[in-house]
């Protein structure tokens, strides 16, 4: 099992709890982006540099994920393509994607696209909080304690 990042947006404090446990239980983190990113040494974690585009990062996460592999991404789409191809989606506020939820989750989205849109101020996500971050490293902890081989 590999660990994909959706990097663009993805919090900092995110990818700090990602590089900790790919040093802590010796598993491959890749994090893809359009821009350049840093990364701290190790032969667990790289960085992915992508051309600049929509969606160029997901494209080439959705190519490369194999069965098993979680991705860690916002993008509800890119969660969607992941979940087709076998493999696992966490959002960076901790919650799973699943083959049960993710069809609401897209009806939500489509939904709120129709709104602004519209002209209607929805008003965007929350900022990110110290609760998002505790839920995120929870969330992650139970994944990786029940998909560990």
């Amino acid at each position: 099992m590999r660990i994909w990042v959706d990097a663009d947006a993805c919090p900092a404090v995110v990818k700090e709890i990602l590089f900790r446990a790919a040093e802590r239980l010796q598993i491959q983190v890749t994090l893809v982006a359009n821009k350049a990113l840093r990364t701290p040494p190790s032969r667990f974690i790289r960085a992915m540099q992508v051309p600049a585009g929509f969606d160029v990062a997901d494209a080439e996460i959705v190519r490369l994920v194999s069965e098993g592999d979680l991705v860690i991404t916002a993008d509800i789409p890119l969660a969607a393509d992941v979940l087709n191809k076998n493999g696992h989606a966490l959002n960076p506020r901790g919650e799973l994607y699943t083959k049960g939820n993710i069809g609401q989750h897209l009806s939500m989205r489509d939904m709120m696209d129709q709104l602004r849109s519209s002209g209607i101020d929805t008003g965007g996500p929350a900022p990110f909080s110290q609760a998002d971050r505790h839920a995120f490293a929870a969330a992650l902890d139970r994944f990786l304690q029940q998909h560990k081989h």
